[in-house]
């Protein structure tokens, strides 16, 4: 007879359900857990040792450690370190050491969102790392190089994990189905949507599996469609950490394919982010970047362009302000490209950060009073509106014993061709003042 003052215990959650409890069950990476591959031999080896598992979420980071754990006979003592702090480490080493001196059974100590533990938390366990009291496997969905110290990176391995593929994720749909969701059915169309929906990541179509399941049991339907699943879920939401490396990589994705004037390219890695929740005035600002950096003056148009976009957006909002923002991407991919301005900016910056403070030439100076004038401020100083064709050839306004240098070189694309064709007359005519003068 059941008890019925017994607490009722919850329905585990489809994901761990299907959690795999063998290395052979783990559905993906591939590149890691093949035949002769990094983890695999990892496993095979029979000795543990610290590593880092980075890689975008619901990759398997937490499976992977766990069966690891159990591949070893260890016991598995999971941090977040979301909520954890530097007390909540000294309490995971007391219990590792209390493991050990009892039953002689070794520590995992795994650390989910690692990288967010400060560098006092970070070093809190490094002595015990390297004392072999615990194994340290770290999860995170950063990159470890920015993210982590020097000293955890040179005693822990790095694996990166990759999102899964539609075939594996198609698999993974599969078994659920054949496991735990026996008597729903899908259409092919909807199929493929909750594929694309989870975007690679396993433990949010399982999540959106379950979500389904519960729907179309209370709606008494055992055939999911396109027109159901849309009305079941939340709008569509493109997997990336606002401030994270999905979403820089997709901003570095935008900024290329508009240098390498891909205008189908940079539309598609914009809309990508407008679709995953990026902020679009954000993106209104890197826009306005790309267009000083990588078109510059061979089209000028382009920046106003681009501050034009992003004043409509601020006048508009979304979704109509998008559009302006599109259409300021597409012609700064098909726009004359030159970074030359950025070159030479950046040169010049270079130049001054190592030279010495040089003296503004006398001649280059205002004289407001009559001291100045008195002791050659402004004398001899040529004033360019009043020779001809409005340049003072031969004119020296750098310091006095500078070397010679050569910023800015515009391209021969756009209005720069033309730029560039002025600068070699101008000096031309330099070259021309200078033999009079020798």
């Amino acid at each position: 007879m059941p008890d019925l003052f017994a607490p009722n215990q919850p329905a585990a959650p489809l994901a761990e359900r299907l959690r795999p409890k063998h290395i052979d069950e783990v559905i993906g990476q591939s590149h890691l857990l093949g035949e002769g591959k990094p983890l695999r031999l990892a496993f095979q080896s029979g000795k543990l040792h610290s590593m880092i598992l980075w890689g975008p979420p619901g990759v398997g980071k937490t499976t992977l450690a766990r069966l690891m754990a159990s591949a070893f006979d260890a016991e598995f003592v999971p941090l977040s370190a979301v909520l954890s702090g530097v007390k909540d480490i000294r309490d995971a080493i007391a219990q590792a050491e209390q493991t050990l001196q009892r039953n002689g059974r070794h520590t995992i100590l795994f650390v989910d969102e690692v990288h967010r533990f400060n560098k006092s938390q970070q070093d809190a366990f490094l002595p015990f790392v390297e004392q072999g009291l615990v194994t340290f496997i770290g999860a995170t969905t950063e990159n470890p190089s920015f993210e982590l110290n020097n000293a955890l990176l040179s005693r822990a391995q790095v694996y990166v994990l990759q999102s899964l593929s539609e075939d594996e994720m198609g698999e993974l749909f599969a078994r659920a189905q054949h496991t735990v969701l026996q008597g729903i059915t899908f259409d092919t169309a909807a199929r493929e949507r909750v594929i694309g929906y989870a975007d690679g990541d396993a433990r949010r179509l399982l999540n959106v599996l379950e979500q389904l399941q519960t729907a179309a049991e209370a709606a008494g339907l055992n055939n999911i469609d396109v027109t159901f699943l849309d009305a079941t879920l939340a709008q569509k939401m493109r997997r990336f950490d606002k401030g994270g490396e999905a979403f820089y990589d997709q901003i570095s994705a935008l900024h290329k394919s508009v240098r390498g004037s891909n205008p189908d390219a940079a539309l598609y890695w914009l809309v990508r982010m407008l679709d995953g929740g990026a902020d679009p005035r954000y993106l209104a600002r890197r826009i306005v970047r790309m267009a000083w950096e990588d078109i510059g003056l061979a089209d000028p148009r382009a920046m106003q362009i681009c501050n034009d976009a992003a004043t409509t957006y601020e006048r508009l909002g979304s979704p109509e302000g998008e559009l302006a923002l599109a259409q300021a991407v597409i012609y700064l991919a098909v726009a004359a490209k030159s970074n030359a301005g950025y070159v030479a900016y950046n040169a010049a910056r270079a130049f001054v950060k190592q030279d010495s403070s040089r003296e503004v030439p006398l001649h280059l100076r205002n004289a407001p009073t009559k001291l100045m004038k008195q002791l050659d401020y402004g004398k001899d100083y040529r004033y360019a509106h009043s020779e001809a064709g409005g340049y003072a050839a031969g004119e020296d306004y750098f310091p006095e014993g500078m070397p010679e240098v050569s910023f800015y070189e515009p391209v021969d694309r756009g209005l720069e061709a033309k730029i560039s064709e002025k600068l070699a007359h101008l000096r031309e005519l330099d070259a021309q003042a200078k033999n009079r003068k020798g």
